[in-house]
């Protein structure tokens, strides 16, 4: 049964001893940084902070932080159940005939169960501020030394393509310059960047919402990569098993999560900016302070007592690391529908989602490896790859020690290696140029004679089967 909202997922943590309740006052400003950096390294459970410094809310932190807690979040035992639910909605056999047509109607009508319900009101209209709405009394965190000052790190921001008048779902931080307005950090390449191009092209101010505290599902496919005009609330609501519930606001025309915690609603003026950061980022680098587009929030709605959700980004692993790994494995079906050879993949932790990409291949034909990497840099967000590694099919990609093996044995720098120029995340600080760069694709697979490769492979070094079973049942015999 789906999570009503985020108290809903709180209490099964607390269920299951995965939450910590810190009953001592903390200060918003660093202290809770430094207590959830240490927690987050440990592999620490989540974090309730329940008298946070300036402000009479609680503050959730933490929660999606293990592999264990994003699987509850998601109500799931793997996440591969959702990959292949993906696959069961997206991979539908072909009728052939009247009988195998009917047989379809129950999954397409699996897909009508999903679109987002339209309530005439939910919670989070408890209390409604119109008259001078305010950011102070929300415990927003500053998060490390050198930030530019408070950020609300777990937005979910709403707004309409002003052509179609589809809604989208980002997250994306937002710099707290005063009590109603805040930066909005929209990298050029991001859909909420594209409507807010698109409404200056015509000269209209756009309208946002910004929902904070959601349930689980809400939270996570505001992250997700999804298609451009594809709705994250009907994403979220294939992932929870129902519709999301959605409200509409009060001085924007957009909807909204009913059962969120918070509501921020505002607009965003064509042409308007402010400089915004530095902040402590997911790279583990401090991004620059950039001129962005400023938000004006002119109504809040809320509950009574709302439960403020958070989140911290450094070096890894932390928090966000889990979503992303969720991203990897729920989304691993679709790239293989457009990449049948591709065994798995794995974004390990230390590439913070865009930087690494180790994928093995079930290899055909030379050069098939180059074709593998160039594919994936011309898909989505993956385009931001900085550097692709590609190994044979039987070779464990999720083993980084494996990977690295590979890497030295396998790989003629000067033949296996290609370097190409194209777009890059808007957080590297590496390349020549902002959001343009450099990137490297690596074949380490086994190389063939029709790719140049004349002298012989050796085989790696592995046991007989028979012995390793041998060994196996006399381990103990053996005093171990």
């Amino acid at each position: 049964m789906a999570y009503k909202d985020l108290r809903d997922f709180v209490r099964v943590l607390e269920q299951r001893s995965l939450i910590r309740r810190i009953q001592v006052e903390v200060d918003p400003e660093l202290e809770i940084t430094e207590i959830t950096d240490r927690i987050s390294k440990e592999g620490g459970p989540a974090l309730l902070f329940e008298k946070v410094k300036g402000s009479p809310y609680p503050l959730l932190i933490n929660a999606f932080g293990s592999m264990e807690r994003i699987c509850l979040a998601l109500e799931v035992g793997s996440l591969e159940e959702i990959a292949r639910r993906i696959l069961d909605i997206i991979e539908p056999e072909i009728p052939t005939n009247l009988i195998e047509k009917i047989k379809q109607l129950p999954k397409l009508k699996r897909l009508a169960n999903f679109i987002p319900k339209k309530v005439k009101t939910g919670p989070v209209k408890e209390v409604i501020e119109k008259d001078r709405p305010s950011l102070s009394s929300f415990p927003i965190l500053k998060c490390w030394p050198l930030d530019g000052g408070r950020f609300i790190t777990l937005p979910l921001v709403f707004t309409k393509n002003p052509v179609t008048g589809t809604q989208n779902c980002g997250m994306y931080r937002m710099h707290v310059y005063d009590d109603r307005t805040t930066g909005m950090h929209w990298h050029i390449h991001k859909h909420g960047s594209r409507h807010y191009q698109d409404s200056g092209r015509r000269h209209e101010r756009l309208p946002v919402a910004v929902a904070l505290g959601a349930d689980p599902a809400v939270i996570y496919s505001a992250t997700a990569p999804l298609p451009d005009e594809f709705d994250e609330m009907l994403f979220a609501g294939f992932l929870r098993g129902e519709p999301v519930e959605m409200v509409s606001c009060e001085t924007v025309d957009l909807v909204v999560p009913a059962h969120a915690e918070i509501i921020l609603e505002g607009y965003v003026d064509p042409g308007e900016s402010r400089v915004e950061g530095p902040f402590g980022d997911h790279t583990g680098y401090y991004s620059l302070s950039e001129p962005y587009p400023v938000f004006h929030i002119t109504c809040i709605t809320r509950r009574k007592n709302p439960l403020y959700p958070t989140t911290i980004v450094g070096k890894p692993p932390m928090e966000d690391c889990y979503l992303g790994k969720a991203t990897e494995r729920i989304f691993l079906p679709l790239l293989r529908k457009q990449l049948p050879e591709v065994v798995d993949m794995n974004l390990p932790l230390e590439g913070i989602f865009h930087n690494m990409v180790f994928i093995s291949i079930d290899k055909r034909y030379p050069g098939h490896a180059r074709k593998v990497m160039h594919s994936i840099w011309g898909t989505g967000q993956m385009m931001f790859t900085k550097m692709i590694v590609v190994v044979d099919a039987h070779v464990n990609v999720q083993n980084t020690s494996e990977v690295l093996w590979r890497l030295g044995n396998n790989v003629d720098w000067k033949r296996d290696v290609e370097v190409v120029e194209g777009p890059l995340d808007a957080l590297d600080h590496a390349s020549p140029l902002p959001k343009y760069g450099a990137k490297i694709g690596i074949d380490a697979t086994k190389k063939w004679p029709t790719e140049g490769h004349t002298r012989e492979w050796p085989e790696d070094i592995v046991m007989i089967e028979e012995i390793r079973n041998l060994v196996t049942s006399r381990w103990k015999a053996y005093g171990f």
